[in-house]
């Protein structure tokens, strides 16, 4: 039976799939805590990580990623219900048909390539 060395195996694969159950490899974050006798995870407060933020954020020169003055969009599927004598905007989900109408005007010549095919080979 084939054995590989020391060197060897510190190439191989150390994946979950390869090993039995209940083995976890991480991603290098560090423990926070330590399981007791019964088996309870207990959280070692000194060991979590805490974040400082500037205390006054208006003359902090860094900015973040999304902007603040940004309106949330309102979606394109909506449809107003009435409920207790009051109409309500509501999301709608994205049916079928509607999707078919979208790839239809983005792809408006393949549909017309298609027919003409179609046609073609009717005659």
């Amino acid at each position: 039976m084939f054995k590989p060395s020391n060197p060897m195996m510190a190439r191989l694969r150390f994946t979950t799939k390869q090993v039995n159950g209940g083995f976890y490899k991480g991603n290098r974050t560090g423990a926070m805590g330590h399981f007791d006798k019964k088996g309870n995870y207990v959280i070692d407060w000194q060991k979590v990580r805490t974040y400082a933020a500037p205390e006054d954020m208006g003359d902090f020169k860094l900015t973040p990623f999304v902007t603040k003055v940004a309106e949330p969009k309102r979606s394109k599927y909506t449809k107003d219900v009435e409920k207790h004598g009051r109409t309500v905007t509501m999301n709608d989900s994205l049916k079928g048909q509607d999707f078919l109408n979208i790839w239809g005007e983005r792809n408006g010549e393949e549909i017309m390539q298609r027919e003409v095919e179609e046609y073609k080979s009717q005659r």
